[in-house]
Formats: C-alpha cells, sequence, structure tokens
C-alpha cells in the first residue's frame, strides 16, 4: 500500500488539520456517488471480458508488430505513458510510440521516420474521435497503414478505444470493422489510466495488467472507507492552501518518472484550477533538477510546497568503483550502492528546503512494480477528488479547455466557428 508521511508542526495548525481532514473523508461517500466517479470502485468492478480480449490483443500486437503507435491527447496517452516509462520501458519486442498530442509536424514526422519500413499497428484513443490532434494524427497514419497493408491489412491493424455508442470514432469502427474497446461514460479522461485507455498500451508494451489490478483494488481497499492516506494528504494540501502555499512541486530523484509528473500536473492541474482557484502543480526530477531549480526551491519566495514521491525498496544493481589515484575525490563514496546515495541526497533534500521554510510532505510506494503502481495511481486519483471537493470545484469537467479550441477553429475557418 502507498504510505503517507509528513512532519509540519511549524507549518500546519492541528485544529485546521482536523476539520479538513473530517471534510475530506466526509467526501469518499460523494466520489462513489458522482455522474463521474466510475473510478472509484473500477478495481472490482471492471469489465473481465474486455480485459481478456485487451490481453490478446497485447499478445497480437507483440506478435506483428515492432511498434504500437498510441493517438491521443491528456488522458488518452499520459497516464499509460507514465507507467510504462515509469516501470523502466518496455519489457517485450514492440516499442510503445505516441502521436496525436501536439500539432506539430516535425514530432508528427519524427514518428513516420521511426517507423520507416517496419511493421506497426495503431491504438486511436479518443471518446468522440473529432479532436484536432489526434483525428489529424490518425488520418496521416492510417494513410500509413493503408499503403503498407492495405485497405483490409490496415483494419486489422487498427484498435479504436472510444465511445460505446456514438461518436465519429465509433461510427468509423462499425463501419470498418475496427477491434474497438470502451471509453466508459462515467470516468473522465484523467481517471481513465486502469480503463481501455491505459490498459492495452500498457499490456503490449509487456507488463502485468493484472498486478496493477490488484495493486488499485489494494489501495481501494485501504481507503474506501474514510479515505485513508488519500485523505490525509488532500487535508494538507487544502491547509497549505490556506496559508497561500499555492505551489505544489511534484519531486522524485527517478528520471523515469518524469511522465508521472506530467500525469499528475493532468490530473491536479485539469481537476483543480477552475472559478479562481487551486494549486498550480509543478514537477522535478532530482538530483538533476537541484542544479537548476534548486536555488528557488531553497531560497525562493515562500509560496511553495514539496511532495516527494519515493520508492521505499532499495535497488542495487551499482557500487561505486575503487580508483587507486582518487583524482575526482570519491574514495569516502568507494563500495556504496549508487542507490543508497541517491536516497541519501533525498533525504538531504527534503531536510535542507525544509529548513529553508518549504513544507515537505512524503508519499512512499514499496517497491517499483505494477503492483506498486496501481496503487500510487489509485492514491492520487482519491486524493485529488477529495482535495477539489474541498476547494468547492468539480473534480471532473474541464470547460476552461474549450476556450483556445474556439479561437483556433476561428482562425482555422472550420465551419460553424466563423469570425464576427
Amino acid at each position: 500500500m502507498i504510505d503517507f508521511k509528513c512532519n509540519l508542526g511549524k507549518f500546519v495548525d492541528t485544529s485546521e488539520y482536523d476539520a479538513k481532514l473530517a471534510e475530506a473523508r466526509n467526501y469518499v461517500a460523494r466520489a462513489q456517488q458522482d455522474a463521474f466517479g466510475g473510478w472509484v470502485n473500477l478495481p472490482i468492478r471492471y469489465d473481465r471480458e474486455e480485459f481478456a480480449r485487451i490481453k490478446q490483443a497485447a499478445a497480437r500486437i507483440q506478435a506483428d508488430s515492432k511498434y504500437l503507435v498510441c493517438i491521443g491527447i491528456g488522458g488518452s496517452y499520459l497516464g499509460h505513458r507514465a507507467v510504462i516509462e515509469a516501470l523502466g520501458g518496455e519489457r517485450g519486442k514492440t516499442k510503445i510510440l505516441y502521436a496525436g498530442n501536439s500539432l506539430s509536424a516535425r514530432a508528427l514526422g519524427a514518428v513516420l521516420a521511426e517507423i520507416g519500413e517496419d511493421d506497426f499497428s495503431v491504438n486511436v484513443i479518443s471518446k468522440s474521435g473529432t479532436t484536432t490532434e489526434p483525428a489529424v494524427a490518425f488520418r496521416v497514419l492510417k494513410q500509413k497503414l493503408i499503403a503498407k497493408y492495405g485497405e483490409e491489412g490496415a483494419v486489422k491493424r487498427i484498435y479504436a478505444t472510444t465511445d460505446a455508442v456514438k461518436g465519429a470514432l465509433h461510427d468509423e469502427a462499425q463501419a470498418k470493422g475496427y477491434e474497438c474497446f470502451v471509453v466508459p461514460d462515467n470516468i473522465g479522461g484523467r481517471y481513465s489510466v486502469l480503463t481501455a485507455v491505459g490498459l492495452l498500451a500498457i499490456a503490449a508494451a509487456g507488463f502485468d495488467i493484472d498486478a496493477l489490478m490488484d495493486g488499485a483494488e489494494e489501495e481501494r481497499a485501504a481507503v474506501i472507507s474514510d479515505g485513508g492516506k488519500a485523505a490525509e494528504y488532500a487535508a494538507l494540501r487544502n491547509v497549505l492552501l490556506a496559508q497561500d502555499y499555492n505551489i505544489e512541486i511534484m519531486a522524485n530523484f527517478e528520471p523515469q518518472f518524469a511522465q508521472f509528473n506530467e500525469w499528475w500536473k493532468q490530473l491536479f492541474g485539469e481537476s483543480e484550477g477552475k472559478d479562481g482557484r487551486g494549486i498550480y502543480p509543478a514537477s522535478v526530477v532530482n538530483s538533476t533538477d537541484l542544479h537548476s531549480m534548486g536555488q528557488y526551491i531553497q531560497e525562493g519566495r515562500r509560496n511553495l510546497f514539496e511532495t516527494f514521491v519515493e520508492i521505499a525498496a532499495d535497488y542495487a544493481a551499482l557500487q561505486v568503483p575503487q580508483s587507486h589515484d582518487d583524482l575526482d575525490g570519491l574514495s569516502y563514496l568507494e563500495g556504496k550502492e549508487l542507490d543508497y546515495i541517491n536516497k541519501t541526497a533525498n533525504a538531504a533534500t527534503r531536510e535542507a528546503h525544509l529548513a529553508g521554510g518549504v513544507p515537505v510532505l512524503e508519499i512512499v510506494m514499496p517497491e517499483l512494480s505494477e503492483r506498486a503502481m496501481g496503487g500510487l495511481i489509485y492514491f492520487f486519483e482519491m486524493s485529488c477528488a477529495l482535495s477539489a471537493y474541498a476547494l468547492g470545484v468539480n473534480p471532473f469537467d474541464q470547460p476552461g479547455v474549450e476556450a483556445y479550441k474556439r479561437r483556433m477553429f476561428e482562425l482555422l475557418g472550420k465551419p460553424g466557428y466563423e469570425q464576427v
């Protein structure tokens, strides 16, 4: 299970924290009853038949494709990319590529260039099928599939994750015969990584999605009655916000967690950033960013706090070798595990930042595995929902996302969006 630690006596009034914690705990039932709260009990109520088809499709992709191109934006790709990269990258022969998460011709061109003449399949992930970024990428990649495999061959290599009954992508998939998986109506995109939205790519990358779901269920069982550690984290965030700590920095000491940071930023930023409210989510990957952002965190404005994600298990893979001349001055580290040195740097950073006036929270996963990642995902989903409810905002909508789209469609001349 996921553990949560903090030592914030000088920052947090106990009575204020107790009140916020009681409030957060009361919101667990509200999350379960919400029209978009399908993620709450997903680990015990997921569609077993579809889950089996996901594993079968993943096995086919591993057998016939050097690449699987996942086409999607926002919650349609951030979650599974976060899991795959956090766990160290693909374990099988199939490499996962990403398209449709920008409008950059250079980025899409790089994907096409990497595929070259190799075998590939596509997983297009879109509730509607009309979101501009993935729709454009799908057109381009579908053309490449047809050119390489013909119309019938291309159909067998397109997997559509979309609405169960409606939408442009659903209709095309039904007409063409693509294998389909469902984006649930009661689970929003940024909470969807444990649905078919994320599971096909994770399975195709060679990871155990049964263990992923088991970890999510273990965490669900730990928090479902009163919010558990997730409620504690949500409560402390809101207590700190009330004291004008309005920036939260997700910090970790593993570079492979960089994409997990991006998923976390979408989850909290899109859930809480409404009506002039919310905590701004930022991130660093240390010790790298201690040499760029460390100065600001240590001595800059005191309106930020840090949440460290840590791995309890040791990783005994590398030691600092001995050197007879010691020209680099590392004799004091000779024979020590690099993982131990990294964890020591982590502890030293927390202590230094705390002493410098930065509130520090710790979230600890027991190990780096599919099971632990499932638990971590569920922990953050629950804490995000509880924190947003406490802020007085809807955790599951994103009305502000449409503003740029309206203006872009006007400028591009999309019918129905003519400039006035």
